[in-house]
Order: C-alpha cells, then structure tokens, then sequence
C-alpha cells in the first residue's frame, strides 16, 4: 500500500517470470504489475489532479524499470550463511520477519500490513521483494553435476541514480549498496542412477562480496558539461558516519578488506584522498585499506595485471575464507568470517571486473576442495564453465550499472570474454554518450521514483500544494535558450536545400543564424545547471550551493555574477532554491530519519 496526494492505493505483482530453482525453490522475477485506488473517486488511468498523475507515471515507471524478485520458499534477502546460522531461530516465523531489513525493497509499501500484524495475521500478504539480479546455471564436469548462482541484492538505504546520490548520509548508508553472492552447489555422485532431489547436495558454498560508494560526504554536481563538478564537503558529523558504516559491515560480515580502485591524480584524486585521510585517522580494528591504481597497473588493454591485485589480497582472502556446509563430513564446514569491499567512483565497472575476478579465484578454490578439480586445473580450463561464469557476471554486472546509471556496465567485453576489444572499447564509447544523456537530462524523474517507492519522501494529501512538480517555473530567458537552438539549426538544415542564386547570396542567411545557434549554446553551457533534470521530492540545493569548508574541483554552468542579477537569476539558479520553500530538501548539515 502507498498513499499519494488523492488516495492510498494497492500495488499487487500479476505476472511473474520463472528465473531459475535454488535448492528446490522457484526464483521469479515480477513482470507486471496492477495499481488499484481506495478511493472510488480516483481513476488512476485518467487521474483527476496532474499532481496525482504525475506520482503515479512515478510509480509506473519505477515497477517498470526495476527488476524485481521473489521466492515463496526461500528468503532471497539473506545471505546463505545467514540463513544457515539462524535457521532454528527462525522455525515458525515469516520471510518477512527475518529478512534483512537493508534488502526488503518493498518495505515501505508493506508497512501498513506489518504494523497491524499484531492485531491481525497479514503474513500472507507481506512477501519480501528485492531489486537486483539472479542467474543459475546446472554445470556438469568429470561425471559430478552442480549448480552455479550469482545473486545480487541492492539496498533501499540512499537508493537511487549515478550523481543524485553519492558518498554517505548521517546514518551510514552509502549510495549504491549492493551485496553480491555467488554459490556453488555439488550434488552427491550418484552411482545408482536414482532421482536426485532439487536440495540433495554433497557441498554447498557461498562466497559474498560487497560494493559501495566511498563513504564520506561527496557529490559530483551536473552542469550539461561531459564531467560533472566534484564537490567534497567537510561536515561536524564525518568520522561519526564513516564509522557508523565500517562497524556495521564489520558486525554484518566479519573483517573488512576496503579495496579503493578510484585513480590516484586527476579529476578523482581528491575522493582518494579523502577516503585514505579518514581510514587513516580513525584505525579501526578489522578494517583494513588497500589501493589497487587499476588504470595505470591495466593500461593498454593489460587487464591480466589484476593479478597483482589479487596477490596483494592473498592473505586476506585466505583468513576469510567462504561459507561451506558439507554433508558428508559435517566437521568440515566453513564460515566466511570476513568480505571485500571494493569501489571505484560509480561502483561499476573497475568494480565489476575486479569482483568477478576475486569470484573466479574463489570458485577455483572451492571446486579443488569439492573434488572436482585438480590442483592444477581452474575454470578456465573448461570452455563450458568458463562461458557461464563470465556471462553470469557480465550479465549482473549490467542489470547494476543499468539501475544506477542507466547504461550496461563498460569493460563488459573483458568479463564476458576474458579479453579486452576494440569492438568493447567502441561499445563503451556508446554506453558512456547515453550515461550522459540519461545522468543530465532524465535521471530527475528516475530519482524522484527511487524516493517515492522507498518511503523517502511522502507527498501530501493535498495536490495543490504540489503544483510545483507539474510545473516549470525556470525564467522565460532560461526556458527560451533551447528552443532558440533547435530552430536555428533547422533554419540552418533548411538553408541548405534553398536554391544558389549567386556566390554570396545565402551567406548573411548562414550567418546569423548560425550566430544564434552559438549564442544559444554558450548561454545553455554557462547556465548549465539550469538545463539539468533535477530531482523535485528531495531537492538537492544544499549540495550544489554547498560553500563549506571542503573542495570542489569549479563551479562550471552557475551563470555571470554581474549577468545573473540583471536577469534576475541571483545565486545561479533563483528559481530552484525557491523550490525548497515547498519541497523536501535533502539536508546536508542535519541528519534525517527514515519513516520506516
């Protein structure tokens, strides 16, 4: 249930898509889903406020776009490990009650249902949902047959798009969250030739990474330019939340290996920096910091050199070893008693290549220790394996880089090829253009969907005191620029099929308005945040206007001082610090609370 400006309204899953079976439990994703109105006056197909349209194409399109998924027999919210080691205290309960409360991505919606469980049994209706990624594939090699999963599962904390949400908040949640699992399941050799059952495994392994912006406060504001502005900001509150987020995944997950794979000079130096200064000032036990500088160890296409990453981390991936249950020699069980962390600046694709990396690594292991493989054989010595592997997470790796960033992953080429191409680095070259159409010009309306669905941000039950969201209020000057642009170049296209009379005759015609194509452009680029698609539920006003102590690297697209006041557009963009009188803000120097 969720209540917008006019009506509360159900959200119910009608179609479902078979994704695989995991220890004899179907894994759907959810493929259609219905809205339906409490309040009989309310027609959610032609709603009767714009207001009330506008939050339910938010609502759509966040069912639309999300992929979505859930078993009726197997919490897909934990961790194997997790379930394994509380699965007497969790005889007799519901998935709803046990499930990890960073992955219930549809907490908020079922929070009416929860809160009235004491009174009346709602268990029924209260199924747990996550938004991230599952594959499994059945293996057959030397007469042994097995399984291989990979799960993602994507926290509802600081959810939301690439530059919209960075860094961490005052409660330790940091953007991009993802908790990555790969499991391996060998089935019993079976000589008899009876029916295997769906659960009947000799070995079941589990090896967890996880991923997460780096934690301190920081942002990259927009500004129509390819690169965005970086801003660092230097709160009271810094080292408390940094450390609030390292001692929650070291009591989540045992020791942590922070691996950092952003670049150590340029546009990103100063997030390395940072990151380093405060791992270093406050020396947590369990925690420790590795830097691997990926673009330099890999230039030229090198990208075999991630091994060196891997021998730095040896030790540590020895101590924290993976989950294993053994059913014939019960003694033999293992606990994964720690996890690598590893960033880049998205948590995408360095970040991808070096995950999957450390994923093959770990299942060569545990295939020797299962039997399968020799000491000297790996994954890549069986085509078959090797293929699945690397589509598995290459595939993963793009359903990710698609939620947050609204392209698939780039260096995809290596991880499904274990090469990188010229055809991947052209493919990466049309990923990266769309990730820059979709982070300034549609991630807004995407962000506002993130923060509806999750509870973030509550619309009022009066519609007129939102009009601001259907509404453009930027200054005419502002609003005109484009249309300026758009109709000098096609003045511009449709000079050029008018007929020559003479040499010189079209050449005043090309000029002015190619003038004004030029004009309009460089007042779009100096105006530049003003042509951004800026989220209107949780404003971001404090972040862009940030003047703190910190750094940021220009303050590219704010407009002329001398210009703005004559165009009355005072402190870059009047306009949408306006907005704030309305909307929510997410507010930087003071900490909020979720309403969940």
């Amino acid at each position: 249930m969720i209540s917008l400006s006019l009506s509360e309204y159900i959200v119910i899953i009608t179609g479902r898509e078979l994704k695989g079976r995991l220890c004899g439990h179907d894994i759907f994703r959810a493929s259609d889903f219905d809205i339906l109105p409490l309040n009989p006056n309310v027609n959610v197909i032609n709603p009767p406020h714009p207001v009330e349209g506008h939050l339910l194409a938010l609502l759509r399109s966040h069912l639309q776009s999300g992929n979505f998924l859930f078993s009726y027999g197997w919490d897909i919210t934990r961790r194997l490990q997790a379930q394994w080691a509380s699965q007497n205290i969790d005889l007799n309960k519901g998935f709803w009650e046990v499930a990890d409360d960073r992955f219930f991505w549809n907490k908020f919606l079922q929070t009416r249902f929860i809160e009235s469980s004491g009174k009346q049994d709602f268990s029924n209706f209260i199924l747990p949902v996550i938004y991230g990624t599952f594959d499994v594939r059945p293996i057959y090699i030397h007469g042994r047959h097995m399984q291989l999963a990979l799960i993602s599962r994507r926290s509802r904390y600081r959810a939301g798009t690439r530059y919209f949400r960075r860094g961490i908040d005052h409660d330790g949640h940091v953007a991009n969250f993802n908790e990555s699992e790969q499991l391996l399941f060998v089935e019993h050799q079976n000589t008899t030739g009876a029916v295997r059952a769906d659960d009947d495994f000799a070995h079941m392994f589990s090896f967890v990474q996880i991923r997460g912006s780096v934690p301190f406060f920081w942002a990259e504001v927009n500004t129509v330019r390819y690169k965005p502005d970086l801003q660092v900001m230097e709160l009271p509150d810094t080292p408390d939340a940094i450390k609030l987020h390292l001692l929650e995944q070291v009591s989540t997950y045992g020791p942590q290996t922070l691996v950092n794979l952003v670049n150590h000079k340029g546009h990103e130096k100063p997030i390395k920096d940072g990151y380093e200064r405060w791992v270093t000032q406050l020396n947590l036990p369990d925690v420790r910091y590795q830097y691997f500088d990926f673009h330099t160890e890999c230039k030229n296409m090198r990208w075999d050199r991630i091994s060196l990453l891997i021998d730095k981390l040896q030790l540590d991936l020895q101590k924290q070893g993976y989950f294993h249950i053994d059913s014939i020699n019960p003694q033999s069980n293992k606990l994964q008693s720690g996890t690598v962390r590893t960033n880049c600046m998205d948590n995408l694709d360095r970040t991808n290549v070096v995950q999957a990396t450390l994923a093959k690594h770990t299942l060569n292991k545990q295939l020797q220790e299962a039997g399968v493989l020799t000491k000297e054989q790996g994954v890549d010595d069986f085509e078959t394996l090797s293929k699945d592997f690397r589509e598995m997470w290459a595939d993963h790796a793009d359903a990710i880089s698609k939620a947050y960033a609204g392209s698939g992953a780039l260096k995809s080429d290596f991880t499904r090829t274990n090469e990188r191409t010229r055809k991947g680095l052209l493919e990466d070259g049309v990923k990266s253009i769309l990730r820059y159409l979709k982070n300034n010009f549609l991630d807004g309306a995407r962000q506002d969907a993130y923060d509806l669905f999750t509870g973030t941000w509550i619309p009022r039950r009066n519609p007129s005191s939102m009009n601001y969201l259907v509404s453009d209020p930027r200054p005419l000057i502002i609003r005109s620029a484009p249309a300026t642009a758009s109709f000098s170049l096609f003045m511009i296209c449709a000079g050029l099929t008018l007929p020559r009379s003479s040499d010189y005759s079209l050449v005043y015609y090309f000029f002015l308005w190619i003038m004004l194509l030029l004009a309009a452009t460089i007042f779009m680029v100096t105006y530049g945040i003003n042509y951004v698609s800026w989220p209107k539920l949780v404003l971001l006003d404090s972040i862009i206007y940030y003047d703190g102590p910190g750094y940021r690297s220009a303050k590219h697209g704010m407009g002329l001082k001398g210009v703005n006041v004559k165009l009355g557009l005072d402190n870059g963009t009047k306009w949408l610090s306006n907005k704030g009188k309305v909307g929510k803000e997410e507010s930087i120097p003071m900490t909020r609370k979720r309403v969940d």
